[in-house]
């Protein structure tokens, strides 16, 4: 129990009255081995701008703030402000943002993140994830703790059930690998549900929003041939036949059979 009691997120919960809000999805870290963890995953240093969403009790915001050149904040929990300024205030190069990470202007960032590392709300990680990916061209590196199920969404390989938008969406710009499973007694609550480290290395742009959209369209009706589905959202259901044919699939191919080169593929074919 003194090992626990030494552990900055419970000294700043009991300092600063703080209970966990289970709706926001806060399960906050208390075991800072895991800090290094993460940093050494993310190969943070000195010429890194770096974004971490769900500040908590900025157990990771402080120790991001001695190895990078600037740390960004996100926290949406205001009540958690008094707590996070007792970790962020001694460092000069944090910025603190209390906003909404899925609302806030990412693109405005002074300096412009170069990495993102959190531990994300479970709620909002997927979201964040593709939301940076999209709006923060600068990022070439994300580590964040995520759901299991999440995790596992967004390094799914094409043709297995957990393989779908996500998925496509994130390997469209990056290579994606799950690197470890994170125990749950290093969080205080402890989640109901598993989590793991996620990381991923940007090797392009983001695929641009038609291309975001057709992938959406696609995966809409996954029990359907792929041309099934988009042509129910107005697409023309014998051209994305052809196109499959033209790249090699199948005229009734699944949503789920194309790997993310294919569905760059099958735009490039649409839009000719």
């Amino acid at each position: 129990m003194s090992d626990l009691a030494a552990q900055p997120s419970l000294r700043r919960m009991k300092a600063f009255g703080i209970r966990p809000n289970r709706d926001l999805g806060q399960n906050f870290l208390i075991d800072s081995n895991l800090l290094e963890v993460i940093s050494r995953a993310a190969e943070v240093n000195q010429d890194d701008v770096v974004l971490e969403v769900g500040g908590g009790l900025g157990v990771l915001s402080e120790h991001l703030a001695e190895r990078a050149a600037h740390v960004h904040v996100v926290e949406l929990d205001r009540r958690l402000e008094p707590a996070l300024r007792d970790a962020t205030d001694p460092h000069a190069n944090i910025t603190l943002h209390l906003a909404d990470a899925v609302k806030l202007d990412l693109a405005a960032l002074d300096p412009a993140p170069t990495k993102v590392v959190a531990n994300l709300p479970y709620g909002v990680a997927a979201t964040v994830i593709l939301r940076t990916i999209e709006l923060l061209p600068g990022v070439t590196t994300w580590v964040a703790m995520v759901q299991r199920e999440v995790g596992e969404r967004f390094a799914a390989a094409p043709s297995t059930s957990a393989y779908g938008v996500p998925s496509v969406l994130a390997q469209l710009a990056c290579e994606v690998k799950v690197i470890r499973p994170v125990s749950r007694s290093v969080f205080y609550p402890v989640p109901n549900v598993d989590s793991v480290l996620v990381r991923l290395l940007r090797r392009g742009d983001a695929p641009p929003r038609e291309l975001r959209e057709l992938v959406q369209q696609g995966f809409a009706h996954r029990r359907k041939a792929l041309a099934r589905s988009i042509s129910l959202k107005g697409g023309d259901r014998d051209a994305i036949r052809a196109a499959l044919e033209a790249i090699g699939l199948p005229a009734d191919a699944r949503a789920e059979a194309l790997a993310p080169v294919q569905w760059r593929e099958l735009y490039a074919r649409l839009s000719a």
